[in-house]
């Protein structure tokens, strides 16, 4: 029986995964039509899996080589002579399983790993010539891995050749590959050199002839009830496809190994720990358990994501703004700060807007800004842990006491609020509050479509329960009472019937403490700091 799988490559027989039928026949249409291009996500985003079903689905149309620079070490890009014996050596791989290539060719690349002289990198480009005249199909070049030939300058002369045969091919009408595909985080097409300290700063990259890919690889909703279903027809849970599908796109928006992992955490996970059955297992309140699952992982992507961020502190400040103060950057594909962020898979522009990429992230960047706070021995997540206790009762979770002992808290330890402060100090003390209290049991985000400045939702997943905690900035009676109508409108839309708010007050003459207003038929619990 298939298996979700989150470790290699996704195999049809073998795995549950989404249908690539489409994203295949789109890439076709670039392949047929002669384009070189780059196939750049960010890591465990489904790149080998889909040139894996190209190679599959192409195969007989046309000659696909598929090649990785993985493993290639520094001595292979050390010079000409040693990237061409390192390059055939892998071609010589490729074609060791019954493929055969034209015989003068391939006494070419046999003569090219056996002799002691140098080669150039034209002697290997006259032989890629040569095979692209002989072979009866088009030739397709994929090359996976590619970031980690990105910082040798023999690998820009490599993309140089490819250049130069391109445009010969079309120029000239010269033999030359049908189409190559460069697989890899980075955007070779945009690849800077700064190599040569005698040439200085290379701005036009040797990748320019590339046509850009703007195929969506995220998984869709639809993609995903075609897995859940196929999953479905196995096990027989009597899951809600559509409503798993839309919670599952919802947390992830569509990153292919975040799906992969929720899906493969419900199935392999939560029985019988949890639940008594796959059936109970494959819910809203599964998914949930299996989100919190997730984020106590140190799984490799998230080891890939907290590594750039410590080894780019500017980047971590960036993606810090973003979240903890509600920053809101307009989205710039040529501002190298945000093309970075987008690369690594941090980030997503939506309407001409930076955002966290998907929920998930949101979360685990939020423990890990906020571990660095507890670290520090923050006081108020020592105040939230040594309280968490007393604020959950029968496993329902007590919200308006939480919020009216934060602000005792908030007293306590700062005293009245002064005007330097900002609505994001509130969030993030409220948030360090808060975490102790749900750790382990429940998971809270940040709704993006209201995290500025003045104004920030947090909703709180406790299980079988949702809480929406409105955090603000007072700003007179008649913007509370738009607050008012805002979080009422909020909780229609979540389907609850009580709400919370905390409002930081600089109002002397404030009443501090928690209230309750009703707006028509809601009940809000109104604190103020």
């Amino acid at each position: 029986m298939k298996v979700f799988n989150t470790t290699t490559i996704c195999i049809p027989s073998k795995h549950y995964m989404v249908d690539l039928t489409e994203r295949v026949a789109e890439i076709k249409k670039m392949i047929d039509a002669g384009k070189y291009f780059t196939i750049n996500r960010a890591r465990q985003y489904g790149k080998t899996t889909t040139i894996t079903a190209i190679q599959n689905e192409l195969k007989e149309e046309y000659e696909i080589v598929s090649l990785s620079f993985e493993g290639i070490g520094d001595a292979g890009f050390a010079d000409e002579t040693s990237f061409v014996k390192a390059f055939c050596r892998k071609l010589k791989r490729e074609y060791r399983a019954g493929r055969s290539l034209p015989e003068n060719v391939k006494a070419q690349f046999e003569d090219f790993l056996r002799r002691d002289k140098k080669t150039g990198m034209d002697e290997l480009f006259d032989a890629f010539l040569d095979w692209c005249e002989e072979s009866e199909k088009g030739i397709v070049l994929i090359i996976d891995e590619v970031d980690s030939a990105s910082n040798y300058q023999v690998f820009l002369d490599f993309l140089g050749g490819l250049r130069d045969s391109y445009i010969n091919r079309d120029a000239k009408g010269m033999p030359a590959f049908l189409s190559v595909i460069l697989v890899g985080v980075n955007d070779i097409k945009h690849l800077k050199s700064r190599i040569r300290p005698d040439v200085g700063h290379q701005y036009n990259s040797p990748w320019n002839v590339a046509s850009d890919f703007r195929i969506d690889m995220s998984l869709s909703e639809h993609g995903i009830c075609g897995m859940l279903t196929e999953y479905e027809a196995d096990h027989h849970t009597g899951m809600d496809i559509a409503l798993m599908a839309a919670q599952l796109r919802s947390y992830t928006n569509g990153y292919p190994f975040l799906v992969s992992r929720l899906c493969q955490l419900i199935d392999e996970q939560l029985v019988p720990e949890t639940f008594g059955s796959l059936c109970g297992a494959w819910t809203e309140r599964g998914l949930n358990e299996a989100v919190k699952l997730l984020l106590t992982e140190n799984n490799t992507l998230f080891q890939s994501l907290t590594k750039n961020l410590e080894n780019n502190p500017e980047l971590k400040a960036g993606i810090r703004s973003i979240l903890m103060e509600g920053a809101r950057i307009p989205y710039n594909a040529q501002q190298d700060d945000i093309a970075q962020m987008e690369m690594y898979g941090f980030i997503r522009n939506e309407y001409s807007t930076v955002r966290i990429a998907n929920r998930i992230f949101e979360m685990m960047l939020y423990n890990l800004f906020l571990s660095d706070e507890e670290l520090k021995s923050n006081a108020f997540f020592r105040r939230g842990d040594l309280a968490r206790n007393i604020f959950v009762r029968d496993g329902i979770l007590n919200m308006r006491l939480i919020l009216e002992r934060f602000t005792e808290t908030y007293m306590e330890i700062y005293g009245p609020l002064e005007e330097k402060f900002k609505e994001k100090d509130g969030r993030e003390l409220f948030l360090l509050y808060l975490k102790p209290i749900i750790n382990g049991t429940g998971n809270y985000y940040i709704e993006a479509q209201t995290r500025d400045q003045t104004r920030t939702d947090v909703i709180v997943d406790y299980p079988g329960q949702q809480y929406i905690v409105e955090l603000k900035i007072w700003r007179g009676d008649r913007y509370n009472a738009e607050g008012e109508k805002q979080i009422s409108e909020y909780l229609d839309y979540f389907g609850l019937s009580t709400g919370y708010m905390l409002s930081f007050n600089f109002n002397k003459h404030k009443e501090q403490g928690v209230r309750q207003v009703y707006i028509g038929e809601k009940l809000l619990y109104e604190a103020t700091v």
